[in-house]
């Protein structure tokens, strides 16, 4: 039965598509973990559901003006969204609630947007398609895979070059501008990323579930791990792990790809909880 599978697999990865898809997965799951210890221990962790929605509707309007190329839309209205939610929006709305309207309305018209002016045979399909993730991962063509392995790079470039700096920015903002640290400007990097981050993340698991992808790696190796760079570390082999794991199971059972991570990333979770018990009693 084993051998069955691992050659049914084999198979399946001589088709370019799914190494597309595999590898901008892999890529993505490393950059949504390194951002997600700071988006956790800053309690920031809805921001990446409200800019999922904000993509969401972004792409209904890109889908719905045919662009070939959603993200030449979504990016840049994702990221200026996360600059104003990440400094607090308007003087008069401010915190959860900027996040709970900017992300329900995004929604609300992206839906409005694709029924009233797509002309799509399966719209239903689609909207699912783009909340869930569904197989969308499996039709990447090369210039989205190459932009997507960009992006990624970029990221992850960026968080290493400002590790320190953002690791002071994560902990105590108050202190690092005392000692000259421009606060502001790395909070408007650190948005910046979770942006583009969340841009990618559509292609895997859909906007619905990409608050899943950022939040439970790092959740569950804080419940093993104690300092920020373990943190880091044990988040980023988590996410890559449920990630590739969750892609192959889903080529081979045909179950779709962005819940199939999300529920290996809860069982992971689930394990870590239990193990950081076990440590706690038995120190």
């Amino acid at each position: 039965m084993m051998q069955e599978q691992l050659a049914q697999l084999a198979t399946y990865f001589q088709y370019p598509f799914v190494r597309y898809a595999f590898i901008v997965g892999v890529l993505v799951a490393l950059c949504s973990s390194l951002l997600g210890v700071t988006l956790v221990l800053k309690r920031f962790s809805l921001i990446g559901d409200g800019l999922s929605h904000v993509a969401f509707g972004a792409m209904a309007v890109a889908a719905v003006l045919k662009l070939t190329t959603t993200t030449v839309l979504t990016l840049p209205v994702t990221v200026i969204c996360a600059v104003l939610l990440l400094y607090g929006g308007s003087r008069r709305i401010k915190g959860d609630a900027a996040i709970a309207m900017l992300s329900v309305s995004s929604l609300a018209m992206g839906y409005l947007l694709m029924n009233v002016f797509s002309r799509s045979a399966n719209l239903s399909g689609d909207v699912c398609s783009i909340l869930f993730g569904s197989f969308s991962i499996l039709t990447l063509d090369p210039l989205e895979v190459k932009l997507c392995a960009a992006l990624s790079f970029a990221a992850i470039a960026v968080f290493v070059l400002f590790y320190h700096r953002i690791f002071a920015v994560t902990f105590d903002e108050d202190f690092s501008m005392a000692t000259g640290l421009n606060a502001r400007a790395y909070n408007l990097v650190i948005a910046v990323v979770i942006a583009v981050i969340v841009v990618l993340a559509m292609n895997l698991v859909g906007s619905l579930l990409i608050s899943a992808l950022i939040v439970f790696p790092a959740l569950s190796a804080m419940r093993v791990f104690r300092s920020f760079l373990s943190v880091t570390v044990c988040s980023a082999v988590i996410s890559v792990a449920c990630a590739s794991c969750g892609i192959i199971v889903s080529i081979l059972a045909g179950t779709p790809v962005g819940s199939t991570i999300v529920a290996g990333n809860i069982l992971v979770f689930l394990v870590c909880a239990l193990l950081g018990q076990l440590r706690g009693s038995a120190q």
